[in-house]
């Protein structure tokens, strides 16, 4: 997955520091999703040999210091040239994960869930399929505002893409966080971020905790207004058929999440 040409230049500025800022750099990191990606696929590695999977930017870095992660972002930054086009389109990409990421670490303070930094992983790699699927098929994102387009009860965003092209962006973004050695539960997450409705509308008690991590980031995409900034669109059709059971799940009335939307998009997370 392409990195963002100005995270790149950011990175580059910071690592001829005499004492390059780690905090400073995974901030820049944590900005991106391929690099993140790519950080967290290194410290994961059984070249590590750790007990639990790491989901923290911060931590990996931490763990990975800072030459070594400056040397990841040098053999990065020497990946295929884009095209000025390509680069325009995937900035739509770009700025609703950073957008999204940043509100599931909001609404995960705001609502109370411990997995903080977790919220904010599946903000930043939920869609990280979408590069990969522009890769392949040119025409994507015309295909990606028509899913958004059809989306509805009977109608997932996914089903549109499996019928025009074989395949949708949850699938390949589940089989890319695996390959980055994200936690399982994390890959699960993004395999079914399009498919809340039946997850939701089971309550047998089971996957509570693909349940907290999917309120979460259905209720960022909404307030971050994914379905505009992907799909082109004026309305979420896919909120609309899923907002009264995410927020029943949530404990919050429509009133409540109103508030709460409303104050996130005023601190500008979106």
């Amino acid at each position: 997955m392409p990195p963002q040409p100005q995270i790149m230049v950011d990175l580059q500025f910071e690592q001829v520091m005499p004492n390059p800022d780690l905090k400073a750099i995974s901030r820049l990191i944590s900005q991106d999703p391929g690099l993140s990606g790519a950080l967290l696929k290194i410290v994961n590695s059984p070249y590590f040999g750790l007990v639990n999977k790491v989901s923290s930017i911060q931590r990996a870095v931490n763990l990975l210091g800072s030459n070594s992660v400056i040397n990841m972002v040098n053999a990065l930054s020497i990946r295929g040239e884009m095209s000025d086009e390509t680069i325009v389109t995937l900035n739509r990409f770009w700025d609703t994960a950073q957008d999204v990421a940043m509100t599931c670490l909001t609404l995960a303070k705001r609502i109370g869930c411990e997995s903080m930094d977790e919220a904010y992983t599946l903000g930043l790699f939920h869609n990280c399929g979408i590069p990969l699927m522009l890769k392949r098929f040119p025409n994507y994102m015309d295909v990606l505002e028509e899913s958004y387009a059809s989306a509805s009860r009977e109608r997932r965003v996914v089903d549109t893409e499996n019928r025009l092209l074989n395949t949708n962006h949850a699938v390949v973004g589940y089989f890319t966080a695996k390959s980055w050695n994200l936690p399982m539960h994390l890959c699960e997450a993004i395999a079914n971020h399009h498919n809340a409705l039946a997850i939701f509308s089971d309550d047998n008690g089971r996957d509570a905790q693909l349940k907290n991590l999917l309120a979460i980031l259905k209720m960022a995409e909404h307030i971050c207004r994914s379905y505009q900034v992907l799909g082109n669109q004026s309305e979420d059709h896919e909120w609309e058929s899923i907002e009264s059971l995410v927020l029943d799940y949530v404990g919050l009335s429509e009133y409540d999440f109103e508030n709460l939307r409303e104050s996130i998009r005023d601190l500008g997370a979106d």
